[in-house]
């Protein structure tokens, strides 16, 4: 049995079949790495399988797509029988995607058995034989694909019937109300991370941001979110150039964050709901008196939170760590939409939820849409960015390599920008 994780356990310094072998090495004289013999090895897999690899590239300078073949090829060295791929297509664009499923063909061809672990409902009905629903560690049911929908699985995902398409209204984009110019904004390790971009928002229109993971999505968000200062550019809110970078004048400005990690960056999880839910709003005189909080007004608060979006159980009193991911998701999206923003950065809000729970996201993102607040969506679904935004921008490299109207867009065209392989000169995005 082979795992090949979603987060891929290679070491970036090594080369490609250093990575394979590591382990397994072949000797000479029980002692000398035999480089030779190993490179054969890896060149006489990667060609069974149609795999192809340079054995000697280092890992760190391959694409994504590539570094999950050399995940592939460790397992397939060791003579693994069955396949573990877990969320193997989370980082992927659309191209590299088909390329694992042409792969996943060749290993059945082959004999091998794959276990392919997804959340995507399209995708393991594309590729899969036989499919098992799992809730709460249970089976709740296994279908043959052939004979199945993306609606009977996520009933059975969730216990009910989900809406898995968000209506959109038609909705006029109305007056920018957030523009970035000319961003550089510097990774962890002191290097730009964000190279020059210029975007604008809107009131009522989801701009949806798409990018491989790692090209910038992280330091956008910090910078626009204010918990990371910028190098050079200018952020715009409502017509006045920002000049504070703490995330307390972002929020006082209006600009609300669902980040990315939700246990983390999100929630206190030692706290209870009711105290999440009030988090950011504890200078207001409803909630405080001076240095004191108001702990009758906070719970009466929470409780009508808790029932306003559902969140289960419907206890405020409990600590959040003991609610599901999805209900600990509905707090951090109940606080951030109840204080009201213009402006909502959503990053990868969906990200480790059922498709009820993601459901329930996408209905508050169109919703502040709907009632004329402007949405930065960030996120590496990209069926997520096609169905909800009005506009998407590509990023790669730390650059917005396209720009283009949703109802424009096509899986093909969206790889292509991701992959860097196609870019809009800066005339076209601007147009």
């Amino acid at each position: 049995i082979g795992m090949v994780h979603q987060h891929f356990m290679l070491i970036p310094k090594f080369t490609v079949y250093e990575n394979i072998i590591l382990g397994e090495e072949f000797r000479k004289n029980g002692f000398v790495l035999d480089r030779k013999r190993a490179i054969e090895e890896v060149k006489r897999i990667s060609e069974m399988y149609g795999l192809k690899v340079d054995p000697e590239e280092k890992v760190e300078n391959l694409p994504v797509g590539i570094q999950q073949r050399v995940e592939i090829l460790k397992v397939l060295f060791r003579g693994a029988e069955i396949l573990i791929l877990d969320e193997p297509t989370a980082v992927l664009t659309p191209q590299e995607t088909e390329e694992l499923f042409e792969t996943i063909r060749t290993l059945k061809k082959k004999g091998k058995t794959v276990i392919f672990i997804s959340h995507k409902l399209k995708e393991v009905l594309s590729i899969a034989d036989r499919i098992a629903v799992l809730k709460n560690g249970r089976v709740m049911g296994i279908k043959d694909a052939s004979e199945t929908d993306e609606r009977e699985l996520a009933r059975l995902m969730v216990g009910r019937d989900v809406v898995l398409e968000v209506p959109k209204k038609e909705k006029e984009p109305g007056e920018v109300i957030l523009e970035v110019k000319d961003l550089v904004v510097m990774s962890d390790k002191g290097i730009p991370a964000i190279k020059g971009i210029s975007f604008k928002l809107r009131r009522s229109e989801i701009l949806g941001i798409a990018g491989v993971e790692g090209n910038g999505q992280k330091e956008l968000v910090e910078a626009l979110t204010g918990l990371r200062p910028i190098k050079s550019g200018r952020i715009i809110i409502r017509g006045k150039e920002v000049k504070e970078f703490d995330p307390w004048f972002f929020r006082r400005e209006g600009i609300a964050h669902i980040p990315e990690d939700r246990r983390k960056r999100g929630l206190i999880l030692p706290f209870t709901v009711s105290y999440n839910l009030f988090l950011g709003r504890q200078r207001e005189s409803y909630f405080s008196r001076g240095s004191f909080l108001n702990k009758k007004n906070i719970n009466e608060y929470g409780k009508a939170k808790v029932l306003e979006y559902d969140i289960r159980p419907h206890n405020p009193n409990l600590k959040v760590d003991a609610l599901s991911g999805g209900n600990q998701q509905k707090v951090v999206v109940a606080r951030e939409i109840s204080y009201d923003p213009d402006i909502l950065v959503a990053s990868q809000p969906t990200r480790g939820l059922d498709v009820g729970a993601t459901e329930f996201v996408h209905k508050k993102l169109v919703e502040q849409r709907d009632s004329g607040k402007a949405v930065l969506l960030i996120s590496l679904e990209l069926d997520e960015i096609m169905m909800l935004s009005d506009r998407i921008a590509v990023l790669f490299n730390g650059e917005i390599v396209g720009e283009l109207p949703a109802d424009k867009a096509t899986e093909e065209e969206l790889g292509l920008l991701m992959l860097g392989l196609k870019r809009y000169d800066r005339k076209e995005v601007e147009a």
